[in-house]
């Protein structure tokens, strides 16, 4: 009886049968349907995907957008480095007096020791050392300068010649602990220097790669955009001239009526320069003569006209009245973004010279191209 019914029961399908084959033509149809299903989906979520890459790819407007935040970022380390390397230069400066003070007054304090030598010797001869001077040319003469009861103990001539080698020793330790101090702060100055050099290099390669990933029309358009403007034609003065005595001395065409407009011969002298300077690379950390960044840019035009600016955007924003934008005059500084991070020099009509940016030189440009920040007008 068992038997019988087994050999009726109806074989159980396994759930995946329908699509791995078997089975009547209805069950066939039903597995292409399912197959063909799949695929369908498959190929959907292909196409889904080609068209969220596709969304995610940048345009080009993106793509300058970004490569100029990393400029700009590039800039604010640059400086930093500039500020970092004037306090390594000033750092080096000072340890160089240091140790030539030290050496000087090493040499008197040699002079002051010989000078008590020759009185042991005299005292030896005539009997004998005193305690005291067998002491100060001990190897420890510290010990007793603390206490002035020796000199009371002392001649009149030995007082003096002990005073004044304990004068000397102490001033000759007190340069030498300034110079230790400067040593020091030139080593820790040296290592911001470094890191600053680091996120320079990283920002600048990080932009260039981006810039490479564009078309050379695409990078055209992009430098059309930049509304800058350089080179012969432009207000650029020729190369020997522009440097004379006189602010408008070898200034054609906008370069002479811009030094004219200015409210000083010093702000003129200073926009002639920029004029001459034209056409120039933009090198980060640069200074002249054959290459700038923006404020060593405008630190040299505004030393041809006889005035020291200091080094970086963040300390020249502070080497003048500050200008309001509406009052201002050729030969004024010009400072961007809300970090002071980029500086240019006015010369009238909304323009500015400045060095922008690596691969873009010394230029003409509205300064409306940035976000205006400041003006000051060196004095």
């Amino acid at each position: 009886m068992t038997a019988t019914v087994a050999s009726h029961r109806k074989p159980r399908q396994h759930p995946l049968a329908a699509l791995t084959g078997g089975g009547s033509r209805s069950a066939r149809t039903a597995r292409t349907a399912a197959t063909l299903a799949l695929a369908g989906a498959a190929t959907a979520a292909t196409g889904l995907e080609g068209t969220a890459q596709a969304a995610h790819r940048p345009t080009p407007a993106q793509v300058k957008d970004r490569i100029d935040a990393l400029y700009q970022e590039a800039e604010v380390a640059t400086q930093n480095y500039n500020g970092a390397k004037e306090s390594a230069d000033t750092a080096r400066e000072e340890l160089s007096r240091l140790q030539d003070e030290a050496a000087r007054r090493t040499r008197k304090l040699n002079a002051a020791r010989t000078e008590l030598g020759t009185l042991a010797a005299s005292q030896y001869r005539s009997g004998g050392v005193d305690p005291t001077v067998r002491l100060l040319l001990s190897a420890d003469p510290q010990r007793y300068l603390d206490g002035a009861a020796v000199l009371e103990r002392t001649g009149s001539h030995q007082a003096t010649a002990v005073a004044g080698y304990a004068r000397r020793l102490g001033s000759v330790r007190q340069v030498r602990q300034r110079a230790e101090e400067t040593v020091e702060r030139l080593a820790d100055t040296e290592d911001r220097l470094k890191k600053h050099r680091v996120t320079v290099v990283h920002k600048l390669g990080a932009a260039e790669e981006l810039l490479h990933r564009l078309t050379a029309e695409q990078r055209q358009r992009m430098a059309a955009r930049d509304g800058a403007r350089s080179g012969p034609g432009q207000g650029r003065t020729d190369r020997g001239t522009g440097r004379g005595d006189g602010p408008l001395d070898g200034i054609p065409g906008g370069a002479g009526a811009a030094a004219a407009q200015a409210p000083s011969p010093r702000a003129a002298r200073a926009v002639s320069f920029a004029y001459s300077a034209l056409g120039k690379p933009y090198v980060w950390g640069a200074t002249g003569p054959s290459a700038y960044d923006c404020s060593g840019l405008t630190q040299a035009a505004w030393k041809a006209g006889g005035v020291a600016l200091p080094r970086t955007t963040y300390t020249q924003i502070s080497s003048g009245p500050r200008v309001a934008r509406s009052q201002l005059a050729p030969g004024d500084l010009v400072f961007f973004y809300s970090g002071i991070s980029h500086v240019g020099l006015y010369v009238g009509d909304g323009q500015m010279i400045h060095a922008p940016r690596p691969g873009a030189p010394v230029r003409i440009a509205p300064i409306d191209q940035m976000p205006f920040a400041a003006a000051t007008r060196p004095a």
